[in-house]
């Protein structure tokens, strides 16, 4: 697949079944992401791959998040479909050093989210659909610790990863021209 056909054809997809990807394929996305934008060369991101065989403790992290955060039943009935949506999820961290002047927080920040795209491409590249989701549970204390979150670290992601369960072949074109001015 050419490299403006993936950016094109991306789509999040929820509706994930196995497989996820073996050992290789992962390293893959790994490597694809380590190769982000990234100012200072400061790497300020970790992932945390949570398989099939964590879901429940997921789960459980999710549902201890909902209680400590007050965020309600809803949340709470939700949080065993979130954990048991793919047969593989990819939590992203990011690493925030506050100290650093020549590289401000923010920056350190896009740069995460800039990897987390590029484990989402190379997931792609390789046939695996995925969706990025977040949600305040990733301010849980327990789960930023079980995902051995610092102080200044973030939970940016949780990267769902699978084979889709339905293809669609449609992909959505875009009206640019209120996105787009020239100086």
């Amino acid at each position: 697949m050419h490299a403006l056909d993936l950016l094109l054809q991306r789509r999040s997809n929820k509706k994930l079944i196995a497989p996820a990807p073996n050992a290789e394929q992962l390293e893959k996305m790994i490597q694809a992401a380590m190769h982000a934008p990234d100012h200072g060369k400061l790497k300020p991101y970790r992932f945390v791959v949570i398989n099939e065989a964590a879901q429940d403790k997921l789960e459980s992290l999710l549902v201890d998040a909902v209680e400590e955060l007050n965020l309600g039943e809803e949340r709470k009935a939700k949080a065993h479909s979130v954990s048991h949506r793919a047969p593989m999820m990819i939590a992203v961290v990011a690493k925030i050093n506050p100290d650093l002047e020549k590289v401000p927080g923010w920056e350190q920040m896009l740069c995460a989210g800039c990897a987390t795209y590029g484990l989402q491409l190379a997931a792609n590249a390789q046939g695996f659909d995925n969706v990025w989701v977040t949600g305040p549970w990733v301010e849980g204390s327990a789960l930023r610790a079980a995902l051995d979150c610092k102080e200044h670290d973030k939970v940016v992601a949780l990267v769902m990863v699978g084979t889709a369960e339905n293809k669609s072949d449609a992909c959505r074109e875009y009206a640019i021209d209120d996105y787009l001015s020239y100086l």
